[in-house]
């Protein structure tokens, strides 16, 4: 094991942990929860680190809150391997937990955006971030950076035909929307209680035809300033948030 606890790194979470043993219990090599944590959700982790064969261990707050530099860690931390593993839209599709929330980026590539965007999905508490191969920047460095821990919590997808991808998520049950300037309706008027995926393009050149078709619907996010368009992320937070707060519960 002393060359996986080499390559090692945390998250933290409920989300993030629980996602990362259902998605991929093998990158996953110890468990770290609360000796104040008792509840549904920490005797969750706690069963499906035993079902996975992952040790879990109890520490105090204190330890917890050095070990990750945050007291935000809801009392749960896994070290997990940090060699980055491939995830695809089926391991995401077949582990979701609760009403999908996808966030779909078409043609974004400013790493900083995709940073950005990775950060609002951790912070609404979506499942995944999914772009394209061709014409998008990729999780670089720089992304990873900005994403200020988000790239390690929520999965990152890479599909090689995004429209052939929102078929795929459509059959699965998921209601996808694009965001569009010129759509009639608000995003603030559809219903986003069920199962959802937002489609975002790049600031300026929006959505792509093909990617645009392939949508059950587009919205718009209401403009009354003079500028026309918002950077990727911001939008993306407004699109997310909504569905947050339609769904009447936190994240």
């Amino acid at each position: 094991m002393g060359e996986r606890a080499a390559a090692s790194r945390l998250i933290y979470g409920f989300h993030a942990v629980l996602g990362r043993l259902r998605r991929d219990p093998e990158s996953v090599l110890e468990i770290y929860l609360s000796t104040l944590r008792n509840d549904v959700r920490a005797r969750d982790v706690a069963k499906l680190a035993e079902e996975t064969g992952v040790r879990a261990t109890q520490l105090d707050n204190d330890r917890l809150d050095g070990m990750v530099g945050t007291r935000r860690h809801q009392g749960v931390i896994a070290r997990v391997d940090s060699r980055q593993r491939v995830v695809t839209l089926d391991d995401v599709l077949e582990t979701l937990a609760g009403p999908a929330l996808l966030l779909v980026l078409d043609g974004v590539q400013d790493p900083h955006n995709l940073g950005a965007c990775l950060r609002v999905a951790d912070a609404a508490g979506a499942h995944a971030v999914i772009a394209p191969k061709d014409r998008a920047v990729g999780l670089n460095a720089t992304a990873i950076k900005v994403a200020s821990g988000a790239a390690d919590t929520v999965p990152y997808v890479v599909v090689t035909n995004l429209a052939r991808a929102l078929e795929q998520i459509k059959k699965a049950g998921v209601w996808v929307v694009g965001a569009a300037g010129e759509a009639e309706k608000s995003v603030f008027d559809i219903d986003q209680t069920g199962p959802l995926a937002w489609v975002l393009g790049a600031e300026g050149d929006g959505l792509r035809r093909l990617t645009r078709a392939t949508c059950d619907e587009l919205a718009r996010i209401p403009m009354a300033g003079s500028v026309e368009s918002l950077n990727v992320s911001v939008a993306s937070g407004i699109c997310l948030f909504e569905t947050v707060r339609q769904r009447g519960k936190p994240a």
